[in-house]
């Protein structure tokens, strides 16, 4: 009945205490296989500048097989630092696609950061070298760590990791996050780092390249974080092109991602990958990236395992929602 309808509301503790990668990871594959059967659909991102100096996005989608319909209001506001806060904020809905009405609202910070996290880890699988060792990680925030995290996860023979800082300063409290998991160490040169890595992990809001290009050797991964609006890039001129490409949605990639630097490039969507119409046959000597943008369905499947989860344990709180 439409006066017993209620909204439940899931807060960053709720959220924090529901999430688990393992769980995160199929979700996350679910999205890329339903965005490459044409069972979910990615509609067009909102991105748009704020006289705040933040910036505002919208992410929405749906699986119309599946009943699934939401969206996901974010964006990055830095000076949130200076109030102790994180600058990437996000907001998940849930919406009944029957009525349109709201069935759940979430706290989309966490979701943003482990679903992205999440698929760094199926790029590094799928695109890096099983035998990879040595990792370059550019940044040392939020999702700097995530994508170590998993990286840490899934590569086995991983032991050493290197870290370039913006303001060329250690980072005590990373090396920390990461101790007595492998070795940890700050790199000064970064070109040096980038080409004595097998994977490099580009994570920060750069809006030119963080290396040159020919610091690149042959064999070398990089599963590329940053670039997620217009203007924004982190890799120097010609390597897209050098390279085997790889993207989670190709006309995002080439609106918003690393990829509206060399549109024209030829890419193979990861989803395609995962459900099989696509092989890959890497040889040793490749240049492999991935452009990550994040498509709305990786929100909207975390969202959802989240929605039915705290159903089942009781994790949420539930409000009177008449119509």
């Amino acid at each position: 009945m439409r006066n017993n309808a209620r909204l439940i509301l899931l807060d960053k503790h709720q959220v924090e205490a529901l999430l688990k990668p393992d769980d995160v990871v199929e979700a996350v594959r679910d999205a890329f296989a339903l965005h490459s059967q044409g069972e979910g659909r990615v509609f067009p991102v909102v991105r748009e500048p704020l006289v705040t100096g933040g910036v505002f996005g919208i992410k929405s989608g749906d699986v119309q097989a599946q009943g699934l319909l939401g969206f996901k209001a974010a964006g990055f506001w830095p000076a949130n630092r200076a109030l102790g806060g994180e600058p990437h904020q996000a907001t998940i809905m849930l919406i009944d696609p029957k009525t349109g009405r709201p069935l759940c609202v979430i706290d989309g910070n966490a979701i943003t950061t482990m679903r992205t996290g999440a698929a760094g880890g199926l790029g590094l699988q799928l695109f890096a070298r099983a035998d990879s060792s040595r990792l370059c990680v550019f940044g040392t925030g939020v999702q700097a760590r995530v994508q170590v995290s998993f990286a840490l996860r899934v590569l086995p023979q991983l032991s050493r990791i290197r870290y370039v800082t913006v303001d060329g300063q250690r980072d005590v409290s990373f090396e920390a996050h990461f101790a007595g998991r492998c070795e940890v160490s700050h790199a000064t040169d970064r070109n040096a780092a980038v080409a004595d890595s097998d994977v490099v992990i580009t994570a920060t809001p750069g809006t030119r390249p963080l290396f040159d290009a020919q610091a690149v050797q042959p064999g070398t991964h990089f599963n590329c974080v940053g670039a997620d609006t217009k203007g924004k890039r982190e890799l120097p001129e010609g390597l897209l092109t050098r390279g085997r490409l790889f993207v989670d949605d190709r006309t995002q990639a080439r609106e918003i991602g690393e990829t509206q630097w060399a549109p024209n490039t030829e890419c193979v969507e990861i989803g395609d990958l995962i459900t099989g119409r696509v092989q890959m046959h890497r040889q040793p000597d490749d240049i492999t990236l991935f452009d990550m943008t994040g498509i709305a369905l990786q929100d909207l499947t975390v969202a959802r395992m989240l929605h039915e989860r705290a159903g089942a344990t009781g994790t949420a709180t539930s409000l009177a929602w008449p119509w």
